[in-house]
C-alpha cells in the first residue's frame, strides 16, 4: 500500500492546534414541564492531543464512540462542556461572534455525506463562493466567479461547471465541491468528518490523493476521521484511536500500525482485511465480545475493560494514563513527543 505521507517533509514540532482535556457532556432530563437532569452522555470524555503544523492527525474508533462530536468541539459548532481547544496559543472554545468568525476562517470543515451537506438549491458557485460572503474581505465581489473557478480547477472538476447543482454530479464530484468550499478562505486547518465514508471505493482513493495534493500545495494540516484503519494508514501521520468518548492509544505509524500497546487497537488492527492469503491466516484474529457500553453509563476505571481479554482487577479501579511505552523511550521526533504516547504498557501485560 502507497504512504503517501512518509515521503513529506518532516513534520515539525510546534502545534497550531492544541486540544486539552476537553469535554462533552449532554444532559439527560426527566419530566415534562419542570425538567431535571437525571444524567449526562459523556460523548467526550478528556480528550488531549496537539495537531502540528503540516501533520494529519487520524482519529479513528468505532461509531458512536465519539469522534464527530469531537470534530463539531473543534470547530466550536458544539460548546464544550469543559476544556479548551487552543488555535496558536488561544482558547477558541470561549470565543463568540466576531472573534469567532475571525478564527473559523482558518479552520475549516469537509464532512461525512456529500449529499446532505451541499444544498440543493445552490449552484456550484454560490456553494463555494458562500464564504466570501461572509468574509468579504477575501475576495472583492468582482473578483468571486474567478476566485470561483480556480478551486474548481483545483480539485479536478471542470470550471465551467460553475452554474450545475449538486444533483448532476456523483457522490466524488460533490466531496470534491465540499473540499473547494473548505479550501475557499485559505484556511491553515481542516477537520475532515469521515470524508470518504460514503463514497465507492475506486472513488475513495481518488479523494484521498487528491486532500493528500492539497495539503502539500497549501501547506494545509488536517484532522481526520474514520472508522478504516488502512484509509488513515495512507494518509495520516500519527493516529489517536478513541472507545466510548476517551483516547485509547496515540501514536505515529510505527507505534500505532506495528507497535501498538493497548488490546482495542490491537483488535482493530486484527479485523484490517489482508489481501494476502498466507497473511490471513498468519495473523490472529481478535475477537471482542459482547456490546459498547453507553456512555451514559460507563464503566469504571477503563471504559473498555469489559471487553477487553487482558483486563486486571486493577482496570476496574484504575484510569490508565498515557505514557511513552518502553519500545519508544529514548527516541528522537514525534515518537518521543509528549502528545505522541500510548497508554502504559503493565496496564496492558
Amino acid at each position: 500500500m502507497s504512504t503517501a505521507h512518509s515521503e513529506r517533509e518532516p513534520i515539525p514540532r510546534e502545534p497550531i492546534l492544541q486540544v486539552r482535556d476537553l469535554v462533552k457532556h449532554f444532559p439527560l432530563t426527566q419530566g415534562i414541564l419542570f425538567k431535571r437532569q437525571i444524567g449526562a452522555v459523556k460523548a467526550v470524555d478528556g480528550v488531549s492531543f496537539d495537531l502540528r503544523k503540516g501533520e494529519t492527525l487520524g482519529i479513528v474508533g468505532e461509531s458512536g464512540c465519539g469522534k464527530s462530536t469531537l470534530a463539531k468541539l473543534v470547530m466550536n459548532l458544539e460548546r464544550a462542556t469543559s476544556g479548551q481547544v487552543r488555535y496558536k496559543g488561544k482558547d477558541i472554545t470561549a470565543l463568540r461572534g466576531h472573534a469567532l468568525k475571525a478564527v473559523r476562517r482558518n479552520i475549516q470543515m469537509v464532512f461525512q455525506d456529500p449529499y446532505t451537506s451541499l444544498n440543493p438549491r445552490m449552484t456550484v458557485g454560490d456553494i463555494i463562493g458562500e464564504p466570501f460572503d461572509i468574509h468579504p474581505e477575501v475576495a472583492p465581489k468582482g473578483d468571486r466567479r474567478r476566485k470561483v473557478q480556480e478551486l474548481l480547477d483545483v480539485v479536478g472538476l471542470n470550471p465551467e461547471y460553475i452554474n450545475r447543482y449538486p444533483h448532476q454530479f456523483s457522490g466524488g464530484q460533490r466531496q470534491r465541491i465540499g473540499i473547494a468550499r473548505g479550501l475557499a478562505l485559505r484556511p491553515e486547518v481542516i477537520v475532515a468528518d469521515e470524508p470518504v465514508s460514503a463514497l465507492d471505493v475506486s472513488i475513495q482513493a481518488q479523494v484521498i490523493n487528491l486532500m493528500a495534493r492539497l495539503q502539500s500545495e497549501f501547506d494545509l494540516s488536517y484532522i481526520f476521521i474514520a472508522h478504516d484503519l488502512s484509509i488513515v494508514r495512507h494518509i495520516c501521520d500519527r493516529v489517536a484511536v478513541m472507545y466510548l468518548g476517551k483516547v485509547m492509544e496515540l501514536g505515529d505509524e510505527d507505534q500505532i500500525y506495528e507497535h501498538s500497546t493497548h488490546p482495542y487497537t490491537q483488535a482493530l488492527l486484527s479485523a484490517v482485511p489482508v489481501p494476502d492469503p498466507a497473511g490471513r491466516e498468519e495473523r490472529e484474529r481478535i475477537i471482542l465480545y459482547g456490546d459498547v457500553p453507553s456512555p451514559a453509563a460507563p464503566p469504571s476505571g477503563c471504559v473498555f475493560r469489559t471487553r477487553c481479554f487482558k483486563a486486571q482487577e486493577r482496570c476496574a479501579r484504575e484510569v490508565p494514563l498515557l505514557a511513552v511505552p518502553e519500545a519508544f523511550r529514548g527516541t528522537k521526533g514525534p515518537a518521543a513527543h509528549p502528545s505522541a504516547c500510548l497508554f502504559a504498557e503493565e496496564l496492558t501485560a
